[in-house]
């Protein structure tokens, strides 16, 4: 079975943009469409996919993670489902893809609003409590270490609203917020998901037994960047 480290998925990455020519939004594009579309078939497993009849909550951190989350926001508002997006990182602060598909979807009007403080979390609450599929874009590949408190506090908002085998399910976007995705270690805060929708191929750390709990079941998806381009 193919892995993939962190430093593996940048290669990737840059070669599609450098070599092939292939712009990084296009990359993010196609990665939050298969992610949407894996929701999406979540979705109609439960029940018909119609306009006001699913929630899903998307929660979108600072770097491209987050930016994969925009772009899930609207694809899944294209197909009818109901969808707000939980920023928690200052949007004025996001830069390049992540910034381009945050501000289409302000553009679009998609509902959305800051979890940036406790206080912001807390009115969220509600919101989040009705939600039927929590969509984790909050940290990548790139992270390593300890979750920030303010992000902490959304990582487990979110693990005590949809626990393990409950009503609600949570799909993380490449890797679950605050697993390392080369040790497949948890941080002091980690998203436990139902479903890990990733790119490309699996990440190194998932093959480690402790990170099951954290990925629940793994779907690979490509981005239309080719493995191959780490042999060039």
């Amino acid at each position: 079975m193919l892995t993939l480290s962190r430093d593996d998925i940048r290669r990737i990455d840059k070669l599609a943009v450098e070599k092939l020519g292939i712009p990084g939004v296009v990359l993010m594009e196609n990665a939050g469409r298969s992610a949407a579309d894996i929701v999406l078939g979540i979705l109609r497993d439960e029940q018909p996919v119609a306009a006001g009849k699913n929630s899903v909550a998307v929660l979108c951190g600072g770097g491209n993670n987050g930016g994969d989350g925009y772009v899930i926001a609207r694809q899944l508002h294209i197909a009818g489902v109901g969808v707000r997006i939980y920023t928690a990182a200052d949007r004025a602060n996001l830069s390049g893809d992540a910034a381009i598909n945050s501000a289409i979807a302000s553009r679009m009007g998609l509902p959305s609003r800051d979890v940036l403080t406790l206080a912001q979390l807390d009115a969220a609450s509600p919101e989040l409590e009705s939600a039927d599929i929590f969509v984790d874009a909050l940290l990548g590949t790139g992270f390593r270490g300890n979750v920030r408190s303010d992000l902490a506090a959304v990582i487990q908002l979110c693990n005590r609203l949809a626990p393990a085998g409950g009503r609600r399910k949570v799909v993380a976007v490449d890797v679950p917020s605050g697993l390392d995705c080369d040790s497949g270690l948890a941080s002091n805060a980690t998203i436990r998901a139902d479903v890990t929708v990733t790119f490309v191929a699996m990440k190194r750390g998932f093959l480690n037994a402790a990170a099951e709990k954290y990925t629940g079941r793994v779907i690979v998806v490509g981005i239309g960047a080719p493995v191959e381009l780490l042999n060039l």
